[in-house]
């Protein structure tokens, strides 16, 4: 019999009966708020905070949020399965934990806590090059789990070949390209508190351990911080790359391959052209472009351009479990979960990660199940009122 995620709610009420409420609301959309006040406001204001005046960010909650479910009645749903494959992968549902930087701003136990959580669960953690915790610590930290490894596409070729090593090396078995941040954005949040973590040596470990970035130095990076923060600034990302210079990722790398920030079907088209394994439809979280279409009003342009070709995986608003079902509805095959879960670890560590996973997981199963599905693969557009395309 397959696991039931909406278990969890009769686990909730039961512990009730001896007085125990969960420590983290179970609506995940109350989180921002409760980290807003537990949190400084520059590790607050770098994770919740968006481009511009947040716009992207608030047209992102208002597309999934216009989309309405249609449920339908008795179907069967005693025995439900929320289990995919996705890009070649077993997952235990269609939800993967986004890449998210600099995770030692919210907790101590950073990337390794929320990596641990992810493998408690089997939902894949995508580990971001920005972490403040190199690859190899992470990849023990979980064990033989599921682990997904996103590149911040480097200047320095030698640096991006090394990290791909280090990562087909620690087991991660997908790589996700973030093509959107050739360059920070304007952020007032950061801007504001003159926040910006990668100029005090945090989220840089993948780079500082690495010898190829080593390589590049005149003193190692514990010797002349300032100096390996500067190089690091030099080379992080790279305005001047194009679609043919994703050969020399296929090169190096010889799993799946899915690029993440693809809003247009003609870059998707382009994507499939280039031999890339999937998409992921994205705007950052309304973190790179003030004023973008929401990434749900993309998804659905996009599933029909390369929805028969490439992997087409989604994320950007998603809050809820019935978030990731209208996802899904729209085309998307797995969602990738961004903020919360970086709010379950700052409220909680890894528990509160796990409380996330477990609240987000339960709300979808039973949004399919109430809704006439007893598994994600039957959900449509034909499940959904108002706009599917």
């Amino acid at each position: 019999m397959a696991r039931h995620w909406a278990d969890f709610q009769y686990e909730i009420y039961l512990n009730g009966m001896t007085g125990r409420v969960p420590r983290l609301p179970t609506d995940l959309t109350r989180l921002e708020e409760l980290t807003e006040r537990r949190l400084g406001p520059g590790p607050v204001g770098y994770v919740a905070g968006s481009a511009g005046d947040g716009s992207t960010a608030r047209a992102n909650r208002a597309a999934l949020e216009r989309r309405r479910i249609v449920p339908r009645m008795l179907r069967d749903v005693h025995e439900r399965d929320l289990s995919v494959e996705v890009l070649g992968r077993a997952l235990a549902a269609p939800v993967a934990l986004a890449p998210i930087g600099v995770l030692s701003i919210m907790h101590p136990e950073a990337e390794s806590g929320a990596a641990r959580a992810a493998a408690a669960h089997g939902v894949p953690y995508i580990l971001s090059s920005a972490s403040s915790t190199p690859i190899e610590q992470v990849a023990e930290a979980m064990g033989d789990a599921e682990r997904w490894f996103q590149l911040y596409w480097s200047k320095d070729r030698e640096v991006t070949r090394s990290f791909l090593g280090r990562a087909r090396a620690s087991g991660f078995t997908v790589l996700v390209v973030t093509l959107d941040t050739p360059l920070l954005a304007w952020r007032p949040r950061d801007l504001d508190q003159a926040y910006l973590p990668f100029l005090h040596g945090v989220g840089t470990a993948n780079y500082f351990s690495d010898p190829a970035f080593q390589a590049g130095l005149a003193k190692p990076p514990h010797e002349d911080p300032d100096a390996a923060v500067l190089h690091f600034v030099d080379l992080f990302a790279d305005p001047g790359k194009t679609w043919p210079d994703l050969a020399f990722l296929r090169e190096n790398w010889d799993g799946p391959i899915v690029l993440k920030g693809v809003l247009h079907p003609d870059d998707a088209l382009l994507a499939a052209e280039a031999g890339m394994d999937g998409v992921v439809v994205s705007n950052h979280g309304g973190r790179q472009v003030a004023g973008s279409i929401a990434a749900a009003d993309a998804l659905p342009g996009v599933a029909r351009a390369v929805g028969e070709r490439l992997t087409v995986l989604f994320d950007s608003g998603v809050r809820t479990g019935d978030d990731v079902f209208k996802a899904l509805a729209l085309g998307a095959e797995a969602v990738l979960l961004g903020r919360p879960y970086a709010y379950g670890l700052g409220l909680d560590g890894r528990p509160g990660v796990e409380h996330v996973i477990r609240c987000l997981l339960a709300e979808l199963d039973l949004t399919l199940a109430l809704s006439g599905h007893a598994t994600p693969k039957t959900v449509g557009p034909g499940d959904l009122a108002g706009e599917t395309g």
